[in-house]
């Protein structure tokens, strides 16, 4: 059995099965050549879509380079792939890949670059050529390397000489804290435990300003860990103060406060090192040396950080005091450490508001200062300040009395579900039954019990070779390791996250860097829980929360306060902080990769299977269940985990029907938490960031902190009161979409046909003389039947997973916690069944509280589905109830007999909704009083192309206006359709002037063909974006003549643009002035910032591409950052992306006046961006508040403001010389363009109020 073959058997769901029919018989093969780094760009999003994240470039990988890299992997300590056996080899041991962990030796080339084997019997291609000179690189690299560590080591070991002797002497006159603590071996389930330090510091007390002179003079140095130097030169590459941190807490959480001190001041000893630390290092030991009391390591501590130029903060401080107060510290000392807060600038009364300091760390603190005070005691909470915007003094004005909507859930029912959720989150995962039925069959039945003991020995061999690596690694004495990381947690948590990383890999295999970054994270998020778990924290977020829940429960009276005043007026009476709970240890990049890749290694290694389950093989051999293998994306190089297809036959044969999944994606069992601060909110232990954005992105939330706190209030608002919004289950249309889920979709309905009716992709062979345009043929159309099956593959995963969630809550009441994006947009949490998914998501989700529909609330339900059909459109609000009536035997029909009546409610746009408000309509029309009838059915009001409204209203602009339902009108203006006959009368002109394409295009054009380029312009699509839509609705076109689409989607996308600057001129102005301006701020060298009407801090996060290699056993990876601030801004970003991004955040701030008032109101309201929901009852309410706050929005000077901001941000440093002369003409042309605020029209904003189409 050849190579090739042996391959196409292992990956025949890849596109290496191109190989069976493409190569022609007695070919010969390629040799090796060294496979090259891949790139990856990390993005946030817990929860990306499945297709996007699941990028498998196999329809594009060459045969000759995947033939190269499995000759390859026979030669690497990585898998290997043999003609007779499959096996792998072993981990890598020893110092070199201890320094490696971290990423704290740069990357290597494996093997030497003459090594390269020839092509055999073939011309060398232009990717053999490109691997071997990025292997060539590779080993220049290396030896360059080499040369400098060589140089390092010598000036090193001469500093080393000095430092110890120095040490010596100094150690003999001060004896240290000895480590009474040893490591104890790990048996069974439980993590080796590291030393734990004396209680107390042996060393007598010495009066503090003593020695802090003493230690002044003398700097502290250490015998460097790292002596080659390569732990500071890799930091300068990656993140070197987040790593450093991070692995100060990841020792000092288990207690090795020894190895943690000598490691930040083997940093002080370096004249480079220094500049590496700060201040949070030196708290975060502080804080570690005050709880053992050991006062003399402080003072080492305040002496290096004031040799370092760092000023010690309100941690610092309350570190320091909680140690003198355990161990009783003298008066004296006391006394000049309050003295030298006072100094520093610091009161003593913030250090009980501002720090995070529970009950016995309070006691500490104020024993020592009342030592010196006697009669000081911690001030009560001042009140909070009211939010400044005048857009929301009236809301927060306590003159009227307020009384804010209850739940619809008694307190004992609400605390119960608090303590479900607990249970829920700290178990961290949730097993689920699946909705998909397959039938129970012998087969299956064997199948589930080969794999329920398969798994019980993948266990077994998962621990076995953990402890093995994790006992090697215990050994090492060099701090640059991973075991610290591997210490975190229970070696069975360890195991028990790879089996589930294993089971939620696809049949076609991962990208490497998700899988490892998708393992990391849960270690990650699992000792982040684990740590929130702690008694004395979870104790007092239990007291809050029982108190809280007085607020929302439907049996309490207190109702005057909103859920962030609530809680803060609980803070104050609280014994530790709410900051304490969000204290997260951010761990870097390099450390997640290699963390995660650590376990790949481990999974890899151990897992293995009977190589005959499914054949009539006498001979039984174990096998790899996962392999590591290349393929390509492009251009680049990429590495995949892949499971054997053995493997997936028995998983699919198994048919499991349970799913398990992260309980951060389910919705919330009870109330979210409110958001207090950029850093608490939302679940009850899960991380969640208050702005999602990309890991690594650090801007958006040190802006979030450094803004004062009262500008976020009304932000944090409006995302609690979203959250709080009680969800139930549709189940009458949940069950009708499961049953067609079940019975293989509908491509009608948008429900997925199951994997069984994927294409099978062709399996004949050519013979050796065939054609290149034969074999080419093929190639396009096995590619094509891989892409359709992934694309398959993810809808139907990603729809089981919602009907699947859906049905296990068919019978409670949930929550779905809010978070935003930077530009202010809110978005639910729970990444998979929510109110932005899908028409069928969409239409299985109720309000949990009902309202009467009250004399007008049937009529909304009415003109809601016909909306919903899309049939009306252009007809006025009159004529859509009209029709309503006039079909609504069609709409019982529906309601009474989806699936086998006249099934009126399948040939709409939106026909799931529109099914459940069919039955909406039903049951309040057969009830005995139609006004009485309590719905739940949500009812939306959508804006009418809204970012052309807010351009239209930021201009003043009356022709625009009007083309956007600003205006009042009789029935609803169509800005698609304006466009459209613009489009058409133009290319009649063009048309009778000769225009052949012009000619070709009559009878085409139509508000479809336009509607998508219209409606993204106004958020930033280009001239090409623009083309690319308007080619793909052509192609849709069964008539248009395929070969001029090529130049019609020119055409078209030029009069579109055309047309939309004749429409809106006012908007192209101050589209061009937002563009230029974001231009001259990125080029001089910083990124676009402003601030909402709200308050809200806004950054750009576009920068120039850092690269960080991160070598490892399997591969080394690339990681690729796009929003790093130590890089320069990308131009072009942040000039495309200002103007869209400046709308949203402002469509953000009417959604959230609309949502605080609303409230204010009584009203239930969600939003999907720029679409309100409410109940029926309650529209009118929600529509009269959504334009008087959009009216009060426009009011402000929102441009002038802007300028403002943004002259005297980027201005300010050259504004300042004496005379205009002094300035350089591109400082003139900032200026200018800054203050240069577009001329505004006479648009009168109060017509928005009698507008009825305005939202619609």
């Amino acid at each position: 059995m050849s190579v090739l073959r042996l391959r196409a058997s292992l990956l025949s769901r890849g596109t290496a099965g191109l190989g069976r029919a493409l190569r022609p018989e007695g070919s010969a093969c390629p040799g090796p050549e060294k496979g090259a780094s891949w790139t990856w760009g990390r993005s946030y999003s817990v929860n990306a879509p499945e297709q996007d994240r699941r990028r498998d470039a196999g329809q594009v990988e060459l045969l000759e380079v995947l033939e190269a890299r499995v000759r390859q992997l026979q030669t690497e300590y990585v898998s290997e792939v043999t003609v007779n056996r499959v096996e792998v080899a072993p981990l890598r041991t020893g110092s070199q890949k201890d320094l490696e962990a971290l990423g704290l030796v740069e990357d290597r080339a494996k093997g030497d670059a003459s090594s390269v084997v020839p092509v055999v019997g073939k011309t060398r291609s232009r990717w053999v050529e490109k691997l071997t000179q990025e292997k060539s690189d590779l080993y220049k690299r290396q030896q360059h390397l080499e040369v400098r560590l060589k140089e390092e080591t010598f000036c090193e070991s001469q500093i080393k000489k000095g430092v110890r002797a120095f040490l010596s002497r100094k150690l003999k006159s001060t004896k240290r804290m000895p480590d009474t603590g040893k490591e104890k071996a790990d048996i069974g389930e439980e993590t080796a435990v590291a030393g734990q330090e004396t209680a107390h510091d042996t060393v007598r007390q010495e009066p503090f300003q003593k020695a802090l002179k003493v230690l002044e003079r003398n700097k502290t140095y250490v015998v460097d860990s790292d002596p080659s130097g390569q732990m500071s030169e890799v930091l300068r590459h990656s993140g070197k103060q987040l790593l450093l941190l991070s692995c100060l807490e990841c020792l000092l959480s288990q207690n090795r406060l020894t190895q943690a001190s000598d490691l930040l001041l083997s940093y002080f000893g370096h004249s480079g090192g220094r500049r590496v630390l700060t201040l949070p290092m030196y708290n975060c030991l502080l804080k570690a040396w005050a709880k053992q009391g050991s006062l003399h390591q402080i003072s080492t501590l305040f002496s290096v950080m004031n040799e370092s130029g760092l000023t010690p903060d309100l941690v610092s401080y309350a570190s320091v005091l909680e140690c003198m107060g355990r161990v009783n510290a003298d008066f004296k000392i006391i006394e000049s450490c309050l003295k030298q807060m006072v100094t520093d600038g610091l009161q003593l009364e913030n250090l009980f508001h501002k720090g995070a300091l529970h009950k016995q760390e309070r006691m500490m603190v104020l024993k020592a200062i009342q030592k010196v005070e006697p009669g000081f005691s911690p001030p009560p909470a001042s009140s909070h300040k009211i939010a400044i915007s005048p857009l929301l003094r009236d809301f927060y004005s306590k003159e009227k009395p307020a009384s804010y909507p209850k739940l619809p859930l008694p307190l004992l029912e609400l605390q119960k579900r608090f303590q479900q959720q607990l249970t829920l989150e700290s178990a961290m995962t949730i097993t689920i039954d699946s909705v998909e039925k397959t039938p129970v069959t012998k087969n299956s039945c064997q199948a589930r019990n080969l794999l329920k003991d398969l798994k019980s020995q993948w266990r077994k061999a998962l621990l076995k070779t953990f402890r093995e690596t994790k006992a090697h690694m215990s050994t090492q004495h060099s701090q640059a390791s991973l075991y610290p990381y591997l210490c975190l947690l229970k070696n069975r948590d360890y195991v028990d996250l790879m089996m589930q990383a294993l089971f939620n890999l696809p049949p076609h295999g991962d990208s490497l860097i998700h899988f490892v970054m998708d393992l990391a994270m849960k270690v990650y998020n699992k000792n982040l829980i684990q740590m929130k778990m702690k008694p004395f924290v979870l104790d007092e977020l239990n007291r809050k929360y029982m108190n809280y829940l007085h607020l929302l429960a439907k049996d309490t009276q207190l109702d005057s306060c909103l859920p962030r005043e609530f809680w803060e007026s609980l803070e104050s009476e609280a014994t530790i902080s709410s900051d304490f709970f969000t204290q997260e240890k951010v761990w870097p990049d390099v450390v997640l990769v290699q963390l995660g890749t650590h376990l790949v290694e481990v999974l890899v290694q151990a897992i293995r299977m009977p190589n005959n389950l499914f054949s009539s093989q006498t001979e039984k051999r174990l096998i790899p269940v996962l392999y590591h293998v290349y393929s390509f994306l492009s251009v680049k190089q990429i590495g995949f985990i892949k499971p054997h297809p053995a493997f997936n036959q028995l998983v699919a044969e198994a048919a499991c029907t349970k799913l398990t999944f992260d309980s951060s994606v389910m919705p919330m069992l009870c109330p979210p938490k409110p958001w207090t601060s950029p850093v608490f909110g939302a679940y009850v232990l899960h991380p969640t960031k208050l702005m999602r954005c990309l890991d690594g992105t650090v801007q958006h939330q040190q802006q979030l902190e450094n803004c004062p706190q009262e500008h976020l209030h009304s932000v944090l608002d409006a995302l609690n009161l979203l959250g709080n919004c009680a969800w139930k289950v549709n189940q009458p249309v949940l069950d009708l979409i499961i049953s067609i889920f079940n019975a293989k979709g509908s491509k009608k309905l948008d429900v997925p046909p199951p994997m069984s009716e994927a294409p099978i992709p062709p399996s004949y062979q050519f013979s050796k003389d065939a054609s290149s345009l034969e074999k080419s043929r093929l190639r396009r159309e096995i590619a094509q039947c891989h892409k359709t099956t992934r694309e398959m593959y993810s809808l139907r995963t990603d729809a089981l997973y919602k009907l699947s969630i859906a049905h296990h809550l068919r019978d409670q009441i949930f929550w779905f916690p809010h978070n935003m994006d930077f530009r202010g947009r809110t978005y639910p949490c729970p990444p998979h069944f929510n109110h932005l998914g899908s028409d069928m998501t969409r239409a299985i989700l109720l309000f949990a509280e009902g309202k009467p529909l009250g004399p007008s609330g049937l009529n909304w339900l009415k003109i809601h589905l016909i909306n919903l059909t899309g049939l009306k459109k252009r007809e006025s609000l009159k004529a859509r109830l009209a029709y309503a009536n006039e079909i609504l035997e069609d709409i019982l029909d529906s309601a009474d007999n989806p699936l086998t009546g006249r099934k009126w409610w399948m040939d709409v746009d939106e026909p799931w909704q529109a099914l459940a408000c069919c039955m909406e309509i039903a049951n309040a029309v057969r009830s005995p009083d139609p006004t009485a009838y309590v719905s739940h059915l949500p009812v939306h009001q959508d804006g009418s192309c809204n970012g052309l409204q807010h351009y239209a209203a930021l201009g003043r602009d009356v022709i625009g206006a009007f083309s956007v339902n600003l205006m009042p009108c009789d029935v609803p203006q169509d800005v698609y359709s304006g466009v459209a006959q613009l489009v058409e009368e133009q290319r009649k002109r063009d048309a009778a002037k000769g225009s052949s394409i012009a000619q070709v295009l009559e009878g085409f054009i139509s508000r479809k063909l336009v509607k998508q380029t219209v409606m993204t312009v106004v958020y930033g699509v280009t001239h090409y974006g623009g083309r690319l839509q308007i080619e793909k609705r052509l192609k849709e076109l069964d008539d248009f003549p395929k070969e001029h689409v090529w130049e019609a989607s020119i055409y078209l996308s030029q009069l579109v643009f055309t047309s939309l600057g004749e429409m809106f001129s006012g908007t192209r102005e101050i589209q061009d002035w937002l563009t230029r301006s974001a231009d001259c701020i990125s080029k001089s060298g910083s990124s676009v910032q402003w601030v909402t009407p709200l308050g809200l801090p806004i950054i750009q996060p576009y920068h120039k591409t850092q690269k960080t290699i991160v070598s490892g056993s399997l591969q080394s990876l690339c990681l690729m950052r796009y929003s790093d601030v130590s890089q320069k801004p990308n131009t072009l970003k942040q000039k495309n992306a200002f103007p869209p991004n400046f709308i949203h955040s402002l469509d953000s701030t009417h959604m959230m006046l609309t949502a605080l008032y609303c409230h204010r109101k009584g009203l239930t309201f969600v939003s999907v961006h720029d679409c309100f929901w409410t109940h029926a009852s309650t529209v009118d309410v929600m529509n009269e508040v959504c334009r008087e706050q959009f009216v009060n929005l426009h009011s402000q000077p929102i441009l002038q403001e802007l300028s403002r901001y943004l002259v005297q941000k980027y201005c300010s440093k050259f504004q300042s010389h004496d005379s205009p002369k002094e300035m350089s003409i591109k400082e003139k042309l900032m200026l200018r363009t800054l203050s240069h605020v577009p001329e505004r029209g006479n648009f009168d904003l109060q017509n928005v109020k009698k507008s009825t189409y305005f939202f619609s």
